[in-house]
């Protein structure tokens, strides 16, 4: 396995109080340095601007990338830019498209992707929910464009929606998204009607709902259309923030819902996809939950 970080991601600050906070990837690092000290741990180039314009208008990467070293920036009510910002959503970004290289090259059939910060809510137009560029989302184009994928699969187990993964793919046949969210929550998208063009696969999960629940609709539905699709490289936008401490959610799974899931997507992954998984870190905003989360995570990608 490989691990992509970057100590520019550490430097993005949204401001006091925010939940999207340095402190997450810190938490993240030393225990994935603890437990899988013994990984290839490699250093997330910056991305080039051609990969961002992929997937975003040329208006927001102006908006990201014109930022002063001096300037904070706020971006919507959640989402905001430090002088930090810049490099850390060139990195994070970055880490996607190297990660997506080096599965396709046969240097390890998984990478994770420590990096913030997040980026499954930024659309092609506009940064939101604490993302400024969509990470994921660029590294499945990238895969498409660069090395001539026609099926790549999109899996998203953060508590919120992907909004912005979803509407950049969504009449994109290339690429398939398949999510479970909980209902009610920002940002209020991700209907099951929502289909793109048979592509995109949304299950609504009821505040409340455990892990017999979330393990349910994954093996009936999720994973059962992930098996038809048949991908050749699966991506993972990691969010671990329906964890039951979880402060900004009502979801109650524990660490274990976690490995599950990511234990089916390893075997899938084997099936039909030559073993290539690339996950990146979305959500997840206690640091308890997110530290233990993020080792079974990797544990089970080994």
């Amino acid at each position: 396995m490989i691990i992509y970080t970057h100590p520019a991601c550490l430097q993005h600050d949204p401001g006091p109080e925010h939940p999207e906070r340095p402190a997450r990837l810190q938490v993240v690092l030393e225990a994935l340095r603890q437990a899988h000290g013994d990984a290839d741990w490699r250093e997330a180039p910056m991305v080039k601007r051609g990969d961002l314009q992929r997937v975003h208008a040329e208006e927001l990467i102006r908006q990201v990338l014109d930022t002063g070293p001096d300037d904070y920036l706020q971006l919507d009510p959640d989402t905001a830019m430090s002088p930090g910002s810049r490099q850390a959503a060139l990195h994070a970004a970055g880490a996607g498209v190297a990660a997506v290289d080096a599965v396709m090259r046969g240097d390890a059939d998984t990478v994770f992707c420590a990096v913030r910060p997040p980026g499954h809510h930024a659309t092609g137009s506009t940064a939101m929910g604490f993302c400024l560029f969509n990470n994921i989302a660029i590294a499945a184009a990238h895969a498409c464009d660069a090395h001539g994928l026609e099926r790549v699969a999109i899996v998203d187990f953060d508590v919120h929606h992907g909004n912005g993964t979803q509407d950049i793919f969504f009449n994109d046949p290339r690429v398939a998204y398949f999510s479970s969210h909980e209902s009610g929550l920002y940002p209020n998208s991700g209907a099951p009607y929502e289909r793109g063009v048979g592509n995109v696969f949304n299950v609504l999960l009821p505040p409340g709902s455990g892990g017999f629940r979330f393990q349910n609709v994954w093996e009936d539905e999720l994973l059962p259309a992930l098996e038809t699709l048949q991908p050749q490289l699966l991506l993972i936008s990691a969010g671990f923030d329906a964890h039951v401490r979880d402060p900004l959610a009502d979801l109650m799974l524990e660490t274990s819902d976690f490995a599950w899931l990511t234990r089916q997507l390893r075997a899938l992954a084997r099936r039909h996809a030559g073993g290539r998984v690339v996950s990146m870190l979305e959500g997840g905003y206690d640091l308890e939950a997110l530290r233990e989360c993020s080792v079974a995570h990797c544990d089970e990608l080994r």
